[in-house]
């Protein structure tokens, strides 16, 4: 059952916030935080909110580790990569702590939420102020506030089946683009995921909520909004208000004004028609769906636990398209799960070359110690695995290419987002489908909709100028 933490509770952490905020302006000295993310949306949704209070309590932001005053690193536990880099640049912090002794180094997030890390944090990063997992992030001031009071360091890793706080403040980072959290957390237990583990149970926020900050984006002139949640098809079902996610996206796609609707990720167990049809039918969501795979061996993905087989899977992406003959279809796969047999390896190639996806996320196994997968026999060579990662990737290489190449010569509507730093193609954008386009063009350009004549398509990009 998921915990709803009160107006009041938030309140009280925005109380501690304007104490800290005299506390420092006492100090004659205005602090400067750096929020540092790893991994995913979500991740990048609830860095938004750290930032949000330390904005409250008077910080200013900088991306100079030397210069900050407060350090908050956010990690992500996915694979064990992206736990090795954290640490590795938790473990450069000490040289810069060393000469900023006054310095608050956090560390929250995913990763800190295993019991195993937060003991190696605790242990072996002695330069570590302040740790707690997703499940206290909504309490952050009070953690920090209770580190500056006290001389000894803090660890919250209460291990709650997780909260729905509302009303934490949010600085987002950019006026084009924006995260919209409608779920946290998660039900499937997938075999080698660690997320709900560390993230809980899945819990919806309810729709009331959702809709005054989707209307709240669009009247501060957000034009691409992205959904978020671990897996969002399953919104709405913990609420018992007859609204799920496919009604959601009505809801907010019937919301006035000119923006477009992302959302990830999905999971195929529960990817419907009426999802598709939702899709197809509001004018404001982009014709992209990410649906991981994982793999294309009925065996495996029972040993994953996906509780769906190929045969399934083909018949979504064959609905998805009927619906929607232009929707672009991306996806996760994983190489050299445990067991993963030479024949179980070409039923994925064969799934690739079947669906064509148009861009493909691909990792070799990564064990997470705590889920049934790392206990799995596993006695397949690593340069095997590699060697197969090798050949999924030149294939998703060649199909992406092949895909971008039918782009040539078209006119396609696009959102300009940002900045690429190229000086050729100095505008980054996206297609209502979710596909990069680099674009010539001024600054004038970011934030609006325009139509593009592409002229040129790589493996990963296209590249255009307005039309």
């Amino acid at each position: 059952m998921a915990i709803e933490i009160s107006r009041d509770d938030i309140e009280t952490q925005l109380a501690v916030c304007r104490r800290l905020r005299r506390r420092f302006e006492a100090g004659g000295r205005q602090p400067l935080a750096l929020v540092d993310t790893y991994g995913c949306q979500q991740n990048e949704a609830d860095s938004e909110r750290l930032r949000g209070y330390l904005a409250e309590m008077g910080c200013t932001f900088t991306t100079d580790e030397n210069a900050a005053d407060i350090i908050v690193i956010n990690t992500c536990a996915i694979r064990e990569h992206a736990e090795q880099r954290f640490l590795g640049n938790l473990g450069a912090l000490t040289h810069t702590k060393r000469r900023h002794p006054g310095q608050i180094v956090a560390v929250c997030g995913c990763s800190v939420q295993r019991p195993e890390m937060a003991e190696r944090i605790k242990r072996s990063f002695r330069l570590v102020d302040l740790a707690f997992g997703p499940h206290a992030l909504w309490r952050f001031p009070e953690l920090l506030e209770r580190r500056l009071d006290g001389g000894s360091r803090v660890f919250d890793l209460s291990g709650a089946p997780g909260s729905i706080a509302e009303g934490v403040p949010v600085v987002r980072q950019g006026s084009v683009k924006a995260w919209l959290s409608v779920m946290y957390g998660c039900n499937n237990f997938c075999s080698y995921c660690i997320v709900p583990y560390v993230r809980g149970r899945e819990r919806s926020r309810r729709p009331e909520e959702i809709l005054a900050e989707a209307r709240q984006l669009v009247a501060d002139g957000y034009k691409d909004i992205t959904l978020l949640g671990q897996n969002v098809n399953s919104y709405g079902r913990d609420l018992g208000t007859g609204i799920n996610f496919a009604r959601l996206l009505r809801m907010i796609n019937d919301i006035p004004g000119d923006f477009v609707i992302r959302f990830m990720t999905s999971h195929p167990k529960d990817a419907t028609e009426e999802l598709f049809r939702a899709m197809a039918e509001c004018e404001k969501v982009e014709r992209h769906i990410h649906l991981p795979l994982q793999s294309g061996s009925d065996r495996i993905l029972r040993a994953m636990n996906r509780v769906y087989d190929s045969e399934k899977y083909r018949s979504l992406v064959e609905l998805a398209r009927s619906l929607m003959p232009d929707i672009v279809i991306t996806t996760d796969i994983i190489v050299g799960f445990p067991g993963e047999t030479a024949e179980d390896f070409e039923d994925t190639m064969r799934m690739v070359e079947r669906v064509r996806y148009d861009a493909m996320f691909t990792f070799i196994f990564s064990p997470r110690e705590g889920t049934p997968a790392a206990k799995m026999p596993d006695d397949t060579p690593r340069s095997e695995k590699l060697e197969r990662f090798d050949r999924l990737l030149e294939l998703a290489n060649r199909i992406s290419a092949e895909k971008h190449a039918e782009y040539l010569g078209k006119t396609v509507r696009v959102l300009v987002d940002g900045e690429s730093g190229d000086e050729l193609f100095p505008l980054t954008s996206r297609t209502k489908g979710g596909r990069l386009v680099h674009l010539r063009g001024g600054r004038e350009l970011i934030g609006r909709f325009i139509d593009v004549r592409i002229t040129d398509a790589r493996t990963w990009a296209l590249f255009g100028e307005q039309a």
